[in-house]
């Protein structure tokens, strides 16, 4: 590594990476600088920094509770006492843009009742009693938007803040700033539905041109939770090792041949990592130890709610083990509700409303809540339309989600839609504005976190695109 002029601790990550960029042994120091700035608790590594005069994040780890398909704001988080007034009757707001156009029916008010919960008084639909709950503990942003009324294309904005497929996930670009606390696990977790996988699959946690170590790991359901970890039946601990160790020499030949391969680097990783986790992973999916009371408080004793409430267990058992970012998903788009808008809410919010209240309660009981940031959300909202008899479109003007923990305010409603709940008025929150809000309470400046791509400094934000700004009424 000579030809450096300054220690390699003091290397903004951009320039490490023009200097070495594709050797074996940039990203040896790069996972060492990282794991040694982590374990110092100091701010992250290269210029993955925070805001100049801000204090380091409160956050250092995320669960995403993603709900795919776009929950309905007026049904669930937004009541809208006025459509209820004109369920039936042609929209009075002029003309509103539908994904299905020759579909658009009249006014549809929400069959539910709200109420007003916690000591902040947030109005919540019934579907949603333990939300409620904890009501003073989230942050209600019910004036969100996004750019796109195709699923496809706002799950990838959500994700990655681009339209494009390939791009990075903001799972990969946190895992890139702020590295792994435990290295017997993946920092990346993604904790799938035994269902089957959401819609735009895997790209939902994809580390894009980022390296490819940086991308979400999937645990599955059932007895083999990460597929080709278990060691076969009569191979030797001894023997393993000696496998790994060929597997090393050869893999570390051909990067020698091919340096700029991130898919071999990460390869190299991967392999130390699996063998550590054959004995972390079991451990940490082992429910055994938990308390009769745990187990009730996340639904696992009721066949409706537990095996949501399973997988929000074990997204707060890998928080509490130093994994820095862990995401749920629901198989295909079930919130989606292109028909029989009411009846399905009712099981949606009757198979995940406890647990995810559940995680909330948990992490706070134990400590954990301050320092990781729980967010539910989908790509989109709804119409406050019908569609066909009894059914909503898609809606990209407004919809609403919630923050809980780190550094989020508590007991909180952000911003407002219209009368209709079509689209936001009132302290509006776009997609890069959340990313870039996210970011800060993790101590990361989003117009410093980039990489060079395409001759080009790239970021989760693009800020100079996007205009991307922190909220910093979301932040307590």
């Amino acid at each position: 590594m000579g030809g450096v002029p300054f220690p390699v601790d003091m290397l903004a990550r951009r320039v490490f990476l023009r200097g070495m960029a594709g050797s074996l042994g940039s990203m040896a120091v790069s996972h060492l600088l990282r794991q040694q700035g982590t374990a110092r608790g100091d701010e992250p590594v290269g210029n993955a920094s925070p805001t100049p005069g801000a204090s380091f994040g409160r956050a250092k780890s995320v669960i995403c509770l993603f709900q795919h398909g776009g929950p309905s704001q007026m049904d669930l988080f937004d009541p809208k006492p006025l459509l209820t007034r004109y369920d039936g009757q042609p929209y009075p707001g002029g003309d509103l843009e539908a994904h299905f156009d020759q579909q658009k029916g009249n006014c549809l008010g929400s069959p539910y009742k709200f109420a007003k919960y916690g000591g902040c008084g947030m109005d919540l639909c019934e579907l949603l009693p333990h939300t409620g709950a904890i009501a003073d503990e989230i942050c209600l942003v019910r004036s969100m938007k996004t750019e796109s009324v195709d699923h496809e294309a706002a799950l990838r904005l959500i994700h990655t803040g681009k339209f494009l497929a390939g791009m990075p996930v903001w799972g990969s670009w946190v895992l890139y700033a702020l590295g792994s606390e435990n290295e017997n696990l993946p920092a990346y977790v993604v904790l799938s539905d035994p269902g089957g996988l959401p819609v735009d699959g895997e790209r939902n946690w994809s580390s894009g041109w980022l390296p490819a170590q940086f991308q979400g790991t999937t645990f599955r359901s059932g007895a083999n939770p990460v597929l080709n970890l278990t060691t076969p039946s009569g191979i030797s601990g001894a023997a393993r090792r000696r496998q790994l160790d060929f597997l090393k020499q050869i893999n570390t030949g051909h990067l020698n041949r091919h340096p700029h391969s991130s898919e071999l680097a990460a390869r190299l990783t991967q392999f130390e990592t699996a063998a550590r986790m054959q004995t972390a992973v079991p451990e940490v999916l082992d429910l055994s130890s938990e308390t009769e009371s745990t187990r009730k408080l996340y639904g696992l004793d009721e066949p409706a709610t537990q095996e949501y409430g399973t997988r929000c267990l074990l997204a707060r058992r890998l928080v509490e083990r130093g994994v820095r970012f862990v995401q749920l998903y629901l198989s295909g788009q079930p919130w989606d509700t292109h028909s029989k808008n009411a009846e399905s809410l009712k099981g949606l919010c009757r198979r995940t409303d406890q647990s995810s209240a559940a995680l909330v309660r948990d992490l706070k009981q134990r400590g954990l809540l301050d320092s990781t940031i729980v967010i539910w959300t989908g790509e989109f909202g709804r119409l406050p339309i019908s569609q066909g008899k009894d059914g909503r479109d898609h809606n990209r003007h407004g919809f609403s989600l919630w923050l809980a923990g780190g550094g989020f305010r508590r007991g909180h409603v952000h911003g407002a839609t219209d009368e209709f709940g079509y689209a936001a008025t009132q302290d509006i929150v776009n997609v890069h504005d959340l990313h870039a809000t996210l970011l800060h309470a993790l101590g990361l400046d989003h117009r410093r976190l980039t990489l060079p791509h395409d001759g080009r400094e790239a970021s989760l934000t693009d800020v100079d695109v996007t205009g991307a700004q922190r909220v910093d009424a979301l932040l307590g």
